[in-house]
């Protein structure tokens, strides 16, 4: 619901005869939006500090006294609000006749159970969880790109940023010129939102509504709507749903940000993480676990395991076929059409192997007037916070290369905001079938961190001979020894200089790390190769340049592996872009996520 304030008086009740000035003075009832129906909030007269806050909704105790009080039951303490006017406490009685009656529940309440709610909105109340989608990079600048891309579709347009969370969509289409937006948020984060736009000096541009899309009321329609509203498997959390429902505020002829989904499934090949799974039901195949039979629990522990999706990301070569993609069109689904989601699968297999199951992924198009923009989590891209997702079969199938693998992806919506997913897979011209069931709410996030290994069986020639040929090729001056994502020219050469060396504002340090080979130093006419970190500036060198001492670095100061260097300018030494967001320890800080640390 909108926010209101009244001025009011708040008394107590002592002995259950006596009614008292609670506060001896005015104050402020305000009424919030809170997921289960109203939120009560008592402030002082200027709003410097809260007095007092409880919720209501179909099952608070609470009536109307005479024509301009209000009673409430709140925590074993009677409380008894009285308004100024009767027009007043009329006001807020319709408000709370509504939510004791049920009659505001919308679409979002009924298709929703109060726990997963309550959990989903206090989840993204969290800063911790905005930095984690903040600190995508592949998501936020596609999302801006997108927007700035195409500034015909924002300039003096007015936007509805759906699920608007820390405000930064908002804040995107402020940059491309918007007229006004209408940032709506159901969260707590609304008021985090209000906040940054306050401090950005944004106010007369971004309108910050507390409340669900489902509810909320706009002053008009809008020509853009902008949101994130994507999660695991495209469709988990079930955002896709609010997104299209915002559709009623879309003037004829708006853009939708993004426009298309494209949900991709391929079947795959894995035996570690199919064994993985497995082996953790073994515990239970135990018969004598401090003297108790655990064995009879070992079955329902498989189905248990194999009902979890499993988060995280692989080679793209453990799959054996092209991709099927199912797309929907933002612009003309219905949220209806995401209840139930049927998804044909014809795979023409191209390796042998054994089928575990099937691996999805998500594309997202933002097609603007100006240009189109996909933003891919697809496992040959830079890696997203949403991963990929594998759904294995209990019961692998034996593929043979050109054999036709069919079935069905069957996605049922559920009041958890997320999917039951049922597959089913055959094998035409065999007898070979395999279905399982997986819970979409409760999968296994497997992601470590780790780089991804590519599965065995891919090498056609040796790989430990192939790389002692590419050594030899180079020769053994210009081989390339790397110390933690740096080249260091010379590979018998690597010195360690055991001396004091002034580095970074008089910090000593020793045991460095030489840059370069002393005899290898362009002269001091030569300009600098390879940029920071790279050879040596003019004038550096052995004792036969003025006799400065060469360039060292200390093995701690290295700030990243920074796979897929490429070389420097003129042959020099390789450069290495990193950042502090693309260390390993810096990816886990706050669940987020570096994807330039997996870029090739």
């Amino acid at each position: 619901m909108a926010l209101k304030v009244w001025v009011v008086e708040v008394f107590e009740f002592k002995d259950d005869t006596q009614v008292v000035p609670k506060y001896n003075r005015k104050v402020k009832l305000r009424a919030d939006y809170d997921p289960q129906g109203i939120s009560l909030r008592i402030l002082e007269l200027d709003e410097s500090s809260e007095l007092l806050e409880f919720p209501v909704d179909t099952s608070t105790e609470c009536c109307k006294v005479v024509n301009s009080s209000y009673l409430f039951n709140v925590d074993n303490e009677t409380v008894l609000i009285k308004f100024s006017s009767k027009n007043e406490a009329r006001q807020f009685t319709l408000a709370i006749a509504k939510v004791k009656s049920g009659k505001d529940a919308s679409v979002f309440s009924v298709r929703t159970e109060d726990s997963s709610a309550s959990q989903y909105f206090q989840f993204y109340g969290y800063l911790s969880q905005q930095q984690n989608m903040l600190q995508d990079f592949v998501r936020t600048y596609t999302y801006q790109r997108a927007i700035l891309c195409n500034l015909d579709d924002f300039k003096d347009k007015v936007v509805l940023d759906v699920g608007a969370g820390s405000g930064i969509l908002s804040f995107f289409a402020a940059q491309a010129g918007a007229k006004r937006i209408y940032a709506v948020e159901a969260s707590t984060m609304a008021h985090y939102a209000q906040k940054l736009v306050e401090c950005n000096n944004l106010t007369n541009s971004i309108k910050v509504i507390p409340g669900k899309i489902e509810e909320i009321e706009l002053p008009e329609k809008v020509d853009v709507i902008i949101s994130e509203p994507m999660g695991y498997m495209l469709y988990n959390e079930r955002m896709l749903e609010s997104y299209l429902n915002a559709k009623r505020w879309l003037a004829p002829g708006g853009k939708m940000y993004p426009s298309r989904g494209d949900l991709h499934v391929a079947p795959f090949t894995d035996d570690a993480l199919f064994m993985e799974q497995f082996s953790k039901s073994n515990f239970w195949f135990q018969t004598c676990f401090h003297g108790v039979n655990l064995s009879a629990l070992q079955n329902h522990a498989v189905r248990e395991y194999f009902r979890q999706p499993i988060v995280d990301t692989f080679d793209v070569r453990i799959c054996m076929s092209k991709s099927v993609r199912h797309v929907v069109d933002f612009l003309e689904a219905d949220e209806t059409d995401l209840h139930t989601i049927d998804i044909p699968l014809e795979f023409h297999i191209l390796e042998s192997g054994t089928c575990h199951g099937l691996a999805f992924w998500f594309d997202v198009a933002f097609a603007g007037s100006q240009q189109t923009i996909w933003l891919s989590t697809a496992p040959t891209e830079p890696l997203t916070h949403w991963y990929q997702v594998r759904c294995l079969l209990e019961q692998p199938l034996l593929l043979k290369q050109g054999q036709v693998l069919t079935g069905q992806v069957l996605l049922v919506a559920n009041k958890r905001q997320s999917y039951d997913v049922t597959i089913e897979l055959t094998v035409e011209g065999t007898s070979q079938t395999s279905k399982n069931t997986l819970d979409l709410k409760n999968p296994y996030f497997r992601y470590t961190g780790a780089p991804v290994q590519p599965p065995p069986g891919v090498s056609n020639v040796s790989p430990s001979e192939s790389y002692w040929s590419q050594l030899d090729a180079q020769g053994v001056r210009n081989a390339v020894n790397m110390v933690n994502g740096m080249s260091v020219n010379g590979l018998g050469e690597v010195s360690m200089d055991t001396s004091q060396t002034l580095i970074n504002n008089n910090l000593m340090a020793s045991n460095l790390i030489a840059l370069v080979d002393a005899q290898h130093v362009p002269d001091a006419g030569a300009s600098p190769q390879g940029g920071p970190g790279g050879a040596a500036p003019p004038g550096s060198g052995g004792q036969q340049h003025q006799g400065a001492q060469q360039p060292n670095i200390h093995p701690g100061c290295i700030p990243s592996t920074g796979r897929g260097a490429g070389g420097g300018r003129g042959g020099g030494v390789h450069v290495v872009a990193v950042s502090p967001t693309s260390t390993h320890t810096a990816q886990l800080i706050g669940g987020a996520i570096a994807p330039a640390l997996f870029t090739s």
